[in-house]
């Protein structure tokens, strides 16, 4: 079954770049607008040789991989906190889903007057957006604790800290596990878009100026390798999800399919 299902999705990515290459030749697009894939294929090899894609593609990996490191221990530590302290929780409710539905695009002009095209204003947005996505699922993988081991752990005199390592974290992990993966595709958007609206350095800046130049197909190289960027990032993390939770049923339910 896992072969088909490669095998379904070579041919339909196949499927896909051969009418990439027919639709601008036949016409019923412009070529000005949207290249043949042969064209884009070409100039995305050209930008691998470019010592200047290189040196984007680096500024945007280190706003993305800061960005989502600060986002993960910040919501790890702030929703243990939340969990645990007495009262805490109810009384930062409203703040938090106050706080939580604001775009991060919205903040672009506060990020643009704190620190202009700087790495800051790319780990404000990146951290502000992903920060969310860990603590929501903190908070959820907490209010899955089993009762029964809580009081077990409680009857057993375990203070509050080996309560939240013993009992607490083993719990809430797989939903940690998946606000990881989750910020980290929106680190990565939020990446690209603070680069392509501030000019922060990066992907998304060298798009702009390949847009802006009317370099259409290096613009659509570009997009590919973002594309790329973000396939290897869900793959990296589902990864890693797999190995932090070798433990858990879902993953051992999931290799014995």
């Amino acid at each position: 079954m896992k072969g088909l299902n490669t095998a379904l999705g070579a041919a339909g990515l196949a499927a896909f770049l051969a009418l990439g290459e027919v639709v601008p030749r036949v016409g019923i697009v412009k070529r000005a607008y949207f290249p043949p894939t042969s064209r884009i294929a070409s100039a995305f090899w050209d930008e691998f040789k470019d010592s200047t894609f290189w040196s984007a593609l680096g500024d945007t990996l280190t706003g993305w991989a800061l960005g989502l490191a600060i986002a993960v221990g910040a919501g790890i530590v702030v929703g243990v906190l939340l969990s645990v302290v007495p009262h805490l929780r109810e009384a930062t409710a409203s703040t938090v889903e106050f706080l939580r539905p604001i775009p991060s695009v919205a903040l672009i002009p506060l990020a643009v007057l704190l620190y202009g095209t700087e790495l800051r204003s790319v780990l404000l947005l990146v951290v502000y957006a992903s920060f969310w996505q860990i603590l929501i699922q903190v908070l959820y993988g907490v209010q899955d604790v089993d009762p029964v081991a809580e009081e077990t752990a409680r009857s057993y005199g375990l203070g509050t800290w080996a309560r939240v390592r013993h009992v607490l974290w083993p719990s809430a992990l797989p939903y940690v596990m998946t606000g990881v993966r989750l910020a980290a595709a929106v680190a990565l958007i939020l990446t690209i878009t603070a680069e392509l609206v501030i000019g922060a350095p990066g992907l998304g800046a060298t798009i702009a100026v390949a847009q802006s130049s009317q370099a259409v197909p290096e613009m659509y190289a570009l997009i590919v390798v973002t594309g790329l960027l973000g396939l290897l990032i869900n793959v990296g993390a589902r990864a890693v999800e797999r190995r932090a939770l070798a433990w858990h049923q879902s993953v051992r339910g999931e290799v014995a399919v």
